[in-house]
C-alpha cells in the first residue's frame, strides 16, 4: 500500500511539473483557437483558395521555376579606332653627276613614284679642274702679241683660246686636276717673269637634282640609302 502511494505521488508531481513548464499546453480560455486567430498579423491579406485555384497556382509556380532566365544582353561592340593616314614628307637628292644620275634613276624605277618624283639639271658648282691662264686679250692680234711676250720669257707651253666663249682670246698656260698643282705652275711662271697669269676653277657638265614629294617616311629612308652610294651627293628635306 505504501508503494502505491509513493508511485502515485511521484506521478502527480511529474504531471504538475510538466504542466507548469507548458509542456502540456495552457488551459486558460484565451488560448483557444478563435482567440489565437485574432492575434495573427495581416489576417486581412489571407485569401482562401479552392482546390482548383490551389492547383493552378502551384502549376504556374512550377512553370516559372522551370523557365530559364532570359540571356544577358551582349555588350555593344567597341567602336573601331580611327586609322591615321601616314605622314608624308618631301626629300631632295642633289649634286649627282650625269653618270650617277642614270644609275640612280634605274634603282628608283622599282619604287614606281610617278609624278611624286621630279628631276632638274643645274650647272655644276664644284670644279673638276683648274686652269692657269692669261685673261682674254680682246682680239686675235692682242693675243698674238701676248704669245710673243711669253716666247721671249722662254714659256713654250701655251694655247690661244679662240672658241666662242667668255674665254675667247685668252691664253691657256695649263690645265690641272687639283688647285695645288695649278698654283705650283703659276708660281713657276711668276719666276720666269709672267705676272698677268691667274688660276681659275673649271666646272664641267651639269649636276642633277631630284625631289620626291608626298612620299611616306619609309620610302624616303629607302631613297636616302640609295643616294648614299654616290660620291658628292647631298640629301636633305624639302618643302
Amino acid at each position: 500500500m505504501l508503494k502505491f502511494a509513493f508511485w502515485a505521488l511521484l506521478a502527480a508531481n511529474a504531471v504538475w511539473f510538466a504542466a507548469s513548464q507548458g509542456y502540456l499546453g495552457h488551459l486558460s480560455a484565451d488560448e483557444h483557437e478563435p482567440q489565437r486567430l485574432l492575434k495573427q498579423i495581416g489576417t486581412d491579406k489571407l485569401v482562401m483558395l479552392t482546390a482548383q485555384q490551389a492547383q493552378e497556382t502551384l502549376a504556374a509556380a512550377t512553370v516559372a521555376a522551370d523557365t530559364p532566365p532570359p540571356p544577358a544582353e551582349e555588350p555593344a561592340p567597341a567602336a573601331p579606332k580611327p586609322v591615321l593616314a601616314p605622314a608624308l614628307v618631301c626629300t631632295e637628292v642633289s649634286n649627282l653627276r650625269e653618270a650617277d644620275a642614270r644609275k640612280f634613276e634605274t634603282r628608283l624605277a622599282k619604287l614606281d613614284l610617278g609624278s611624286r618624283q621630279t628631276r632638274r639639271e643645274v650647272a655644276a658648282t664644284d670644279f673638276s679642274s683648274y686652269i692657269v691662264f692669261i685673261p682674254p686679250q680682246g682680239s686675235k692680234e692682242a693675243a698674238e702679241r701676248k704669245v710673243a711676250e711669253l716666247k721671249a720669257l722662254d714659256v713654250t707651253n701655251f694655247f690661244v683660246m679662240n672658241a666662242d666663249s667668255p674665254m675667247k682670246w685668252a691664253v691657256s698656260l695649263g690645265v690641272f686636276k687639283s688647285e695645288a698643282a695649278a698654283q705650283a705652275q703659276l708660281a713657276a711662271l711668276v719666276k720666269q717673269g709672267v705676272h698677268s697669269a691667274k688660276v681659275a676653277g673649271r666646272a664641267s657638265g651639269t649636276r642633277v637634282t631630284y625631289q620626291f614629294r608626298g612620299i611616306e617616311a619609309g620610302t624616303s629612308a629607302r631613297i636616302e640609302r640609295m643616294a648614299e652610294t654616290y660620291t658628292g651627293q647631298e640629301t636633305r628635306a624639302c618643302k
